[in-house]
């Protein structure tokens, strides 16, 4: 199990990706966590063939605490260790004298060649939805099937089959973590829900339908709705709601950290307000041009220039882990997302410095999606070198952070507003923005501080270099 951040110290596992026999590389998604704050995708640290699942499904396991066991890939194992007769079997070639093999066998009934080009998520959805990998022509990089190839190839056998039941083979009802976590909090048995995602899944629109059903269907024949059911009929007594313990669960958990890091750290605060007039008039005017679905937004420029100023200054980008400053030498920019039930996460925009201004407000809508529908991935949650929380949107003027440990800074960014503006003994109004920084003193001081919002400003006022 796997650290998704310095305030997760168990998880529980939801679903397995991939099953014994699955050939896995290094980064393929394997597993669904979930831990205190949401729910996130496993990666593989492993290339090999999957030999054991080790937790089930349900269990809940500290950090450390081994998933699967990955052996060797088929390649490694017979030039090891298996004399030349084994490696003949297996397809590898051997000492001179000895017969060229024949291809590797066949993984599931799939072609090793098209075997190659299937992550195991892919391999999954083509199961559940019925189709032959060895159909599909993949789109992806070298070839490699995607989730889109999958379910264009799906979509004429759906039209010629009647709806699938959503119901596995080892009996159990499609659905993803979300739905089903949404039908416990309702108290709806999915096994009676009609599923409209792939394979028949029961998704969280279908939840709502039948939550919207359910309460169309609970009224009299004289059209008054019946009485809603009391505490005592949804819940048993003294016991809270599952939906209650998770946010309470939540709470404590960001309460712990945000103890730890106020104990452990000196924090230093400063702030500046920052000039948006040249930002926003270069923004306006790109987005004249452009449809309304592609247009910039005053945070996509905010963010890039708090990635590029942390760059500048190296002493907000990094850790500080057993009594040292380790500073990084990417900027994987930490977003806070507040999440729809309470609490919020900080999920990573990797090598922020280096995207595009478009670029990083795509991976921004993208990352924002899937922490709110708890589809986060491990790298995610556990690189971000320095983390920007803006509260603008919700009207705050500045806003003050906590630093997440173990990075060493926070940004926080208030909303744009207009207010008076002296410049060259010319009073006027201008758009501006209140950015402060919270940082480690043990690291840095108000003179490296100062420089990192100082380069902050200067950026903002050549928007076209970002």
């Amino acid at each position: 199990m796997p650290s998704l951040g310095a305030d997760m110290d168990h998880g529980k596992m939801v679903e397995w990706l991939v099953k014994p026999g699955d050939y896995v590389h290094r980064g393929d998604v394997v597993a669904v966590v979930d831990t205190d704050k949401t729910v996130m995708d496993i990666e593989s640290f492993e290339e090999g063939v999957v030999a054991e699942l080790l937790v089930d499904i349900g269990a809940t396991v500290p950090i450390g605490t081994p998933l699967a066991r990955i052996t060797a890939t088929p390649d490694d194992e017979t030039s090891a260790e298996k004399p030349p007769e084994a490696m003949r079997t297996a397809g590898v070639e051997g000492p001179p004298g000895i017969e060229e093999t024949p291809a590797p066998a066949a993984q599931d009934g799939i072609p090793a060649e098209i075997h190659a080009l299937l992550s195991p998520p892919v391999r999954h959805l083509a199961r559940q939805l019925g189709v032959d990998p060895g159909t599909i022509r993949g789109t992806g990089r070298h070839g490699a099937v995607t989730r889109s190839d999958v379910e264009r190839a799906a979509a004429p056998l759906a039209s010629e089959q009647p709806a699938a039941t959503g119901i596995t083979e080892a009996g159990r009802v499609r659905s993803s973590p979300r739905a089903r976590r949404l039908a416990a909090e309702r108290g709806l048995d999915l096994a009676s829900l009609t599923g409209t995602g792939p394979g028949g899944a029961v998704t969280e629109a279908d939840i709502l339908g039948a939550g919207r059903s359910g309460a169309e269907a609970a009224r009299t024949d004289t059209g008054a709705p019946l009485a809603a059911p009391t505490k005592e009929a949804t819940e048993p007594e003294g016991r809270p709601s599952e939906s209650r313990q998770r946010e309470a669960s939540l709470r404590r958990a960001v309460g712990a950290l945000m103890s730890k890091s106020k104990r452990s750290i000196p924090h230093y605060y400063l702030s500046t307000t920052l000039d948006m007039r040249a930002a926003l008039a270069w923004m306006q005017a790109v987005n004249l041009q452009r449809p309304v679905s592609s247009r910039l937004v005053a945070s996509a420029l905010l963010l890039k220039a708090a990635a590029l100023a942390a760059k500048t200054v190296p002493e907000v980008n990094g850790f500080y882990v057993d009594d040292e400053f380790r500073p990084s030498g990417s900027v994987h920019l930490g977003v806070a997302v507040a999440l729809r039930k309470g609490g919020i996460v900080a999920p990573a925009i990797h090598d922020a410095d280096t995207l595009s201004v478009d670029t990083l407000m795509d991976r921004l809508r993208d990352l924002v999606g899937r922490a709110r529908a708890g589809r986060l991935q491990r790298a995610e949650m556990a690189d971000p070198t320095v983390t920007v929380t803006n509260l603008g949107d919700l009207g705050v003027d500045s806003v003050f952070g906590v630093i997440y440990p173990p990075q060493v800074a926070m940004v926080g960014l208030g909303r744009v507003m207009e207010q008076p503006w002296a410049h060259d003994g010319m009073l006027g109004v201008r758009p501006v923005v209140t950015a402060t920084l919270s940082a480690d003193h043990r690291v840095s001081d108000g003179l490296r501080g100062a420089r990192y919002l100082a380069r902050l400003d200067e950026l903002l006022q050549k928007p076209e270099e970002l």
